[in-house]
């Protein structure tokens, strides 16, 4: 059935009421026209339910915009979206978009540097990189109409390594939740070393002053000194501050029973007390850590939460500790993810009681 506009549809009921499905909820395909986004490709993703999201097949299938019923959800960056053409390696922070996701690696998490002889940009190249075999469609799963985009996006060189990401993002008319499945395949004749990070980007007004990161994590590390000194500060967000230097914590997150594990960045005072929240859920056995940047900028104002499979400062750094995962020739790794709403105080408490309630069981 379609949960939509406080009822429940089957497909018949649904048809009988319009011309096309479309005009309840679909994916538009578009071609950006002006200035540095001349020749995106985009898929506007529009649910039904409120939540509508843009998918960027140019940009290594990441979510640029997003927003539930108007309110927006996800940091856009002073760059905005630009294709991939600018891309510059020696300063790929030129064109880090921001948006709801952008995927970071899949040879390099962390600062540019070099590790063995290899040249290796801010955050990797996968999120420049445009997909190719890319189809988007609405279809009907018996009563069910899904919304879902795949796309390939391949990293490599004449001479590297060749790792291959299929990307599959899909969301159900009516809902307020994301899924996003990754596979990441060596194709390649030899091992390569595999980083992979989920920015997800947080922004005003989700952000706001009295904001919280809520999350089941039995410990936080603070990257830096500048960091240790806001350890106490990390859940709580201030309003933008002049002059403010980002701060990075890795947390270590506690799965519940299904080895899930959640983060929520949660603003109650949204739109007179109503409450607005932003959470993402994933693997904890596929990604074993968890980033927070806490960025309180003026115009950098965004909390960024992080999935990943490696910490955040480089490859080079990542090997000398011993934690630098690799895949084997032919081998695949599997990521499951879901991003999504919290509206209201009554699903903003539900989560908290489920985040206290993981913690206390670990």
């Amino acid at each position: 059935m379609a949960d939509l506009y406080g009822a429940e549809w089957t497909r018949r009921d649904l048809l009988r009421r319009v011309g096309d499905v479309s005009q309840i909820a679909g994916i538009r395909r578009s071609t950006l026209l002006d200035g540095r986004e001349r020749g995106v490709k985009v898929f506007e993703f529009r649910t039904g339910g409120g939540l509508d999201f843009t998918v960027v097949p140019s940009r290594g299938m990441d979510i640029a915009n997003a927003e539930y019923r108007g309110t927006p959800l996800a940091w856009i960056s002073p760059s905005g979206l630009m294709a991939p053409d600018f891309f510059d390696p020696r300063n790929a922070l030129r064109s880090f978009s921001g948006g709801l996701l952008t995927t970071c690696g899949m040879m390099n998490v962390g600062p540019e540097g070099e590790d063995e002889g290899e040249e290796l940009p801010f955050h990797g190249r996968v999120s420049n990189i445009p997909a190719h075999q890319v189809t988007a469609d609405a279809r009907w799963e018996r009563d069910r109409l899904t919304l879902v985009t795949q796309g390939i996006v391949r990293e490599t060189s004449a001479s590297g390594h060749t790792l291959e990401l299929t990307r599959n993002i899909s969301s159900v008319a009516g809902s307020r939740q994301i899924r996003i499945t990754d596979i990441v395949e060596n194709m390649g004749f030899r091992e390569a070393p595999f980083m992979f990070l989920y920015h997800i980007n947080a922004g005003f007004p989700v952000v706001d002053e009295g904001s919280e990161l809520v999350l089941p994590a039995q410990t936080a590390e603070p990257r830096d000194a500048v960091a240790e000194a806001g350890l106490s500060d990390r859940l709580r967000f201030s309003g933008p501050v002049a002059g403010y230097e980002e701060q990075v914590f890795y947390h270590d997150v506690v799965p519940d029973e299904n080895r899930h594990a959640w983060a929520a960045v949660i603003n109650k005072r949204h739109n007179g007390g109503e409450g607005i929240g932003l959470y993402v859920r994933y693997h904890k056995t596929q990604f074993p850590n968890f980033i927070e940047w806490k960025m309180m900028g003026e115009g950098t104002y965004v909390v960024g939460m992080e999935p990943a499979n490696c910490r955040v400062d480089g490859r080079a750094a990542e090997r000398e500790a011993g934690t630098l995962e690799s895949i084997e020739v032919g081998g695949r790794r599997h990521f499951e993810t879901e991003i999504g709403v919290l509206v209201g105080q009554e699903e903003i408490a539900e989560f908290e009681e489920r985040v206290a309630a993981t913690r206390s069981g670990a």
